[in-house]
């Protein structure tokens, strides 16, 4: 069976991680150090963790398994999901994968050094529509691919 673990403190598309988990009758985790919505059914599970660097991550990994799916902009984390045989998706609809991961590490370092230095100004695009859509293709399209 298929789980989704989000990390949620960041997360721009909890809403549309439920809807598909509705559908398909899944399990989530909610991970977060922050508190969210109360009632949301009893295969969503909402799982609090200290505020401390990595902590939501850690609890991810350390659950997370072969066949589920990851949601997190996170690349790192993506990055120890893969690992674990799962599969991750960023909340703007782009999969991780072992052939895009290393890049992503790799620019995700360059790019907080650039930083570091003054080369360049720390801000992420802003999140689109077309990014959630794409999501929610993805992840009905993942959990599908998953559940065969």
């Amino acid at each position: 069976m298929v789980t989704i673990y989000v990390d949620a403190d960041a997360c721009p598309v909890k809403e549309e991680v439920l809807r598909v988990a509705y559908r398909h009758d899944l399990e989530v985790y909610i991970v977060s150090n922050g508190w969210w919505r109360q009632d949301l059914g009893p295969k969503i599970h909402r799982i609090m963790v200290e505020a401390s660097p990595d902590s939501a991550d850690n609890w991810i990994v350390e659950h997370i398994g072969e066949g589920d799916i990851a949601v997190t902009a996170d690349i790192l984390l993506a990055d120890r999901c893969l690992k674990m045989k799962a599969t991750a998706i960023n909340p703007n609809g782009k999969p991780f994968t072992e052939a895009n991961i290393g890049v992503a590490v790799a620019m995700r370092s360059l790019s907080a050094h650039l930083r570091e230095t003054g080369e360049i100004a720390g801000h992420n695009p802003s999140f689109s529509k077309q990014d959630r859509s794409r999501f929610l293709e993805i992840l009905e399209n993942t959990v599908q691919k998953c559940r065969t």
